[in-house]
């Protein structure tokens, strides 16, 4: 069916709130970094490890609801678990500003990432039961914009509330908007194309149709164990678990590599953090349009990830006494990061059929928190003993090249292929 005759409406009604909802989620687990660099170890008494570990705490609670998360979303209620998720973050986040001790910091960093570890995979469930193949990836990069977006507006206000407030007035205003917003998502948000409202009977069957006829293709799978099993699962997982080392490395610990290489301000260092992800917005724009027009995924994937491989070692190679042109670089590696995630995210439902597509994207994604994890750790890690950040560029560049040549090593079957093969076996058996 032609996607150009679906309800172009479900673009305006629905992912001006899925941009939003991913967006204040990715605030709360992002300000972090603001307040690592501006006081609040001295005034929690943290010290260099327990800081990086801190840094990467959230992402260990990330990691462990992930695959249940989206079980639930895929066969109960997208609507129902992301407002509940909503809350819960918003109060911790805002608890993270009045807490007094690092014991109280580390309980609500493990939980935050709890409660949001459902957000990611039960919205990419939520675009599948609403966008079709021809459209998914540029759906996939708008929830995800949120990321870079939020990072983009998060790193000015943060420094700005950071230097003339306090860290913990930081938490506790940022924290607010998710409560608030939880309760439009429960008014704007459904669950599936069939009980929308502002689609007409006849939009509703058309789209119903289109994705039903994409599954005709796929090789079925009769439980998740067999689905995370597949070899093609095993080897995404690898390869996002590599990618998200270089990414958040990056996002925790950029405002305290440039206010520490410059020795500025943090007004300046937020100024400073939010050009690479503005930077990355038109990269994940321009990927995602591609991939969807030519209908490549990897081809989207891997070489915008080998590109910031090269300017992380670029800017190793540099040294400490080049500050400008280590920034380029960093900006350069920030947008190649970033750029790839809607292609990415399209490829699970392409090679897996629907009952177990969502549980494979939250076990990609819940391995992508542990690389996350690893990466917050280990570059706060090397920068605190190191006392700069060549070291942990080394580690986020080859991180990303391992990333960029597994994903180069994904061997995908079209879709028409697969009843082809069984037509093949079918005459070989007779």
């Amino acid at each position: 069916m032609d996607t150009a005759k679906l309800a172009t409406k479900r673009w305006w009604f629905l992912m001006p709130v899925v941009f939003i909802t991913y967006s204040l989620a990715y605030l709360d687990r992002a300000n972090y970094g603001f307040a690592a660099a501006s006081g609040m170890a001295e005034d929690l008494h943290i010290t260099p490890g327990i800081s990086s570990l801190l840094g990467a705490l959230f992402f260990l609670g990330y990691f462990f609801f992930q695959v249940p998360g989206a079980v639930y979303a895929e066969r109960q209620s997208v609507k129902k678990l992301i407002f509940a998720s909503l809350i819960a973050w918003g109060v911790l986040a805002s608890l993270t500003g009045v807490i007094s001790s690092a014991n109280g910091l580390i309980a609500i960093r493990f939980f935050l990432g709890v409660v949001e570890a459902v957000v990611m995979p039960a919205m990419l469930v939520y675009l599948c039961h609403w966008f079709t193949k021809a459209e998914r990836s540029r759906a996939n990069t708008v929830l995800i914009l949120g990321n870079p977006a939020t990072m983009l507006w998060m790193s000015v206000v943060s420094g700005y509330l950071v230097y003339h407030f306090s860290w913990r007035w930081m938490f506790i205003l940022e924290g607010l908007p998710a409560i608030i917003w939880a309760f439009v998502w429960w008014r704007l948000a459904d669950d599936r194309p069939a009980q929308a409202g502002w689609l007409s009977p006849a939009q509703k069957h058309d789209l119903a149709q289109a994705l039903a006829d994409e599954q005709k293709g796929i090789q079925p799978m009769k439980n998740y164990a067999e689905a995370f099993r597949s070899a093609k699962v095993i080897l995404l997982s690898v390869q996002y678990f590599c990618w998200s080392i270089g990414v958040y490395g990056f996002v925790i610990w950029l405002p305290s590599i440039l206010k520490h290489g410059q020795q500025m301000n943090m007004v300046e260092a937020g100024w400073l953090s939010s050009l690479p992800y503005l930077a990355a917005v038109v990269g994940m724009v321009a990927c995602s349009w591609g991939s969807d027009k030519l209908q490549a995924r990897k081809a989207f994937v891997w070489p915008p990830l080998l590109l910031a491989a090269l300017a992380f070692y670029a800017s190793y190679a540099l040294g400490t006494s080049h500050f400008w042109w280590s920034y380029a670089l960093l900006v350069l590696a920030g947008a190649c990061m970033y750029a790839p995630y809607g292609p990415f995210f399209a490829i699970v439902p392409e090679i897996l059929p629907a009952n177990v597509a969502g549980g494979a994207m939250a076990l990609i994604n819940s391995m992508g928190a542990l690389g996350s994890f690893a990466g917050a750790y280990l570059v706060g890690y090397l920068n605190g003993t190191t006392g700069n950040a060549g070291a942990s560029y080394l580690l986020m560049s080859a991180a990303l090249l391992v990333s960029a040549v597994l994903i180069v090593c994904l061997r995908r079957s079209r879709p028409a292929e697969v009843p082809q093969r069984r037509a093949r076996a079918a005459h070989a058996q007779g």
